[in-house]
C-alpha cells in the first residue's frame, strides 16, 4: 500500500496549538518573528488586495465542546497577486478572535483597502494572523505595490536576514542583510519600503532600489 501524507490539522487544533505555544506570562501578547515584506510574500500561500465588507464571530469548529471562536471577515477581492492555484476568488477570511492568539482586527464597512497575506487550508478557507504582512493599501510605497506583481515572488530564491546587532555579515551569496532595525530602530523602515532583494544571473542576490530595473542598475546596500 502506497504512503499518503497525513491530513492537515483542523482550525480548532491550530488554535489550541497557538494557546499551548504561548510563553508563560504573555497571555495577552502576540509575538512574531520579524520578516521583510518580500519574505512575507514568499512564505504566504495567498496574497491579495481587498476591502472588508463585514465581520462575524463564528465557532472555530463544528465540535460543540470547542469554545474557541474566530472572526470571519467577508471581503471584496480586488486583485490576487499569489495563490491562483489554490483558490480562484476569496469571499471570506478567518482569524482568531483573541488578540493573544494573534487575531487581526480589520476595518469593515469602509472604503479602506488592505494588502492581505495568509495561508490556505485544505478545505479552501483562508487564515490570517498578526504574524502575516497585513497593511492598509494606502500605506504601501510605489515600490512595494509594483513588487507585488513580480519582483517579490520571482526572487524567493534569495534569503533575507534580519540584522539586530553588529557585526552582521552575509553567510551565503544569495543573501541580503535587512538593516532597518539596526539603522533606524524600527522594522519596516526605508529598506523594507523601497528595496527588493533580487537575484543576479550568477545566482547571487543583492538589494535593488527603484522601479522595475534593468539588470545593469542593480545596486548593493552598504553592509553593516
Amino acid at each position: 500500500m502506497g504512503w499518503s501524507p497525513p491530513a492537515p490539522p483542523s482550525w480548532a487544533l491550530l488554535l489550541r496549538l497557538l494557546v499551548l505555544l504561548q510563553p508563560w506570562g504573555l497571555g495577552e501578547a502576540c509575538s512574531c518573528a520579524p520578516a521583510h515584506p518580500q519574505l512575507h510574500v514568499c512564505r504566504s500561500a495567498l496574497v491579495i488586495r481587498a476591502k472588508i465588507s463585514s465581520e462575524k464571530v463564528v465557532p472555530a469548529s463544528e465540535d460543540p465542546a470547542d469554545t474557541q471562536k474566530m472572526i470571519r471577515y467577508e471581503i471584496k477581492q480586488i486583485k490576487m497577486f499569489k495563490g491562483f492555484e489554490k483558490v480562484k476568488d476569496v469571499q471570506y477570511i478567518y482569524t482568531p478572535l483573541d488578540s493573544s492568539l494573534c487575531g487581526v482586527k480589520l476595518e469593515a464597512n469602509s472604503q479602506r483597502q488592505y494588502l492581505l497575506t495568509g495561508q490556505v487550508h485544505s478545505d479552501g478557507k483562508v487564515f490570517i494572523h498578526l504574524c502575516n504582512y497585513i497593511k492598509p493599501w494606502e500605506d504601501l510605497t510605489l515600490v512595494q505595490r509594483e513588487s507585488l506583481n513580480h519582483h517579490y515572488h520571482l526572487n524567493c530564491g534569495c534569503h533575507i536576514t534580519t540584522c539586530y546587532t553588529v557585526p552582521c555579515t552575509i553567510s551565503a551569496p544569495n543573501e541580503c542583510l535587512w538593516t532597518d532595525w539596526l539603522l533606524e530602530r524600527k522594522l519596516y523602515g526605508y529598506q523594507a519600503q523601497h528595496y527588493v532583494c533580487m537575484k543576479h544571473v550568477d545566482g547571487t542576490c543583492s538589494w535593488y532600489w527603484g522601479h522595475l530595473p534593468p539588470r545593469k542598475e542593480y545596486v548593493d546596500i552598504i553592509q553593516p
